[in-house]
């Protein structure tokens, strides 16, 4: 069959052009416009080999094999494929696994099959030999195409060279069509500077209601150590002493915020304390506390707002879906921005977004579960519990509640302003 197929390991491509760009091998070090990178691959293979395009097979790692942002966009453009593999940490650094095994694989049954007259390789690494010489065996031309080295040096296996019909440099000129380094101002980049409104939460004081509930459950660990006779608290039940004064920082826990909620409370010697300055607390509801019945269970007027789900049409879900892996990343806030927005602009009344408004700073249960099952689809579980990480929870929830503020703002505004 006359025709080219183009195979590319991610993790050489993306690994060699942070090399020679941004000095070391980080993809976290560049930016890349898949757009750009995968119409560059198919006209380059096209002239190359003299042969209409039938495939591009993108073969990447991630984490459980899950599809990062970037996996969903390219796998949705015309004539590109992506295969995953596995993605682990060990000795504080990435490895990909099985990403070589499905290469070879690929190559193999692609030859096999007569599916094309033209192979393209980019990739450096020396697993895909036997692969390399299969090919050539069934008929196929492999053409092996490598990024300029940023020392000038092979950045590729020799056996592979060596056995190749064809090889090609993608340099520098060729590469920075689609990819370029992030601007760090310095050899090593610098921390993420923190959002203000995940930053407000952090730093928030620890109201004393609290404080007070953390005490007597440091005495009730004390307690049970005593009559273990061990004079330390078993693992289970440890807690650190809570530091009394203004000065203690921390974050309270959905149950400190309940507990400020609950009757007696409030005292005129003991008033119930807000967060100082402008530190917010944007805490979902808990589970547990939403679904319990009395003071502390939900308000009935939220119980009645509508979910997104309830608000999504087959057609508007479909659009959605294009719109996630189009053009949404996988920045929590971001996320959370998205599906409030979402949520808005089909409300059939303004008056479900007042009542949201007046729950603040808590997300009513059914929403917030929703909002992270909708977080989940970009990558941002940590795969080990199947949660998402705290960091990132702050994140989506700043996010949302930024696009409600706006919003609600808005509706408040007066005419002609």
């Amino acid at each position: 069959m006359d025709r080219c197929v183009v195979l590319v390991d991610a993790g050489y491509l993306l690994g060699a052009a942070a090399s020679l760009l941004a000095g070391e091998p980080a993809r976290s070090r560049i930016t890349v416009d898949h757009t750009a990178l995968i119409q560059g691959l198919r006209e380059r293979a096209e002239a190359d080999t003299e042969q209409p395009l039938l495939r591009i097979y993108w073969f990447d790692g991630a984490p459980d094999r899950v599809p990062q942002p970037e996996h969903r966009r390219l796998r949705v453009m015309p004539r590109v494929t992506v295969r995953l593999g596995a993605l682990t940490r060990s000795d504080g650094r990435w490895a990909q696994k099985g990403v070589d095994a499905a290469m070879h694989a690929e190559l193999t049954e692609l030859a096999r099959n007569r599916a094309c007259s033209d192979v393209v390789l980019v990739t450096g690494d020396g697993d895909l030999l036997p692969g390399l010489m299969s090919a050539k065996e069934h008929g196929v031309a492999v053409h092996l195409w490598a990024v300029q080295a940023a020392d000038g040096d092979y950045n590729q296996s020799e056996d592979l060279v060596a056995e190749a019909d064809e090889r090609r440099v993608l340099d520098r000129a060729w590469i920075t069509k689609a990819v370029r380094a992030k601007d760090t101002g310095g050899v090593c980049p610098p921390p993420p500077a923190p959002r203000p409104e995940i930053a407000a939460i952090l730093s928030a004081p620890l109201p004393e209601a609290a404080l007070a509930a953390s005490a007597e459950r440091a005495s009730e660990a004390q307690a049970a150590a005593a009559r273990n006779g061990t004079g330390v608290p078993p693992a289970d039940e440890a807690v650190p002493h809570p530091q009394p004064g203004p000065a203690h920082k921390g974050v309270p826990t959905p149950k400190d915020l309940a507990s400020l909620r609950a009757p007696g409370t409030q005292t005129a010697q003991h008033p119930v304390p807000q967060p100082a300055g402008n530190a917010t607390l944007r805490w979902s509801s808990d589970k547990g506390w939403v679904e319990r019945q009395g003071p502390l269970g939900e308000p009935s007027e939220t119980a009645s707002l509508p979910t997104l789900a309830q608000l999504t049409s087959a057609e508007q879900r479909w659009a959605d879906r294009e719109e996630d892996i189009t053009t949404v990343g996988g920045d929590p806030f971001e996320v959370g921005q998205v599906f409030a927005r979402r949520w808005m602009e089909r409300l059939p009344e303004t008056v479900h977004l007042q009542k949201l408004s007046t729950m603040y700073p808590r997300i009513p249960h059914r929403i917030d579960g929703e909002l992270l099952r909708y977080a989940a689809r970009f990558g941002l579980l940590a795969h080990k519990d199947d949660q998402i990480d705290e960091h990132d929870r702050y994140a989506i929830r700043a996010g949302f509640w930024r696009e409600i503020d706006v919003r609600a703002a808005a509706e408040h505004a007066p005419a002609g302003e």
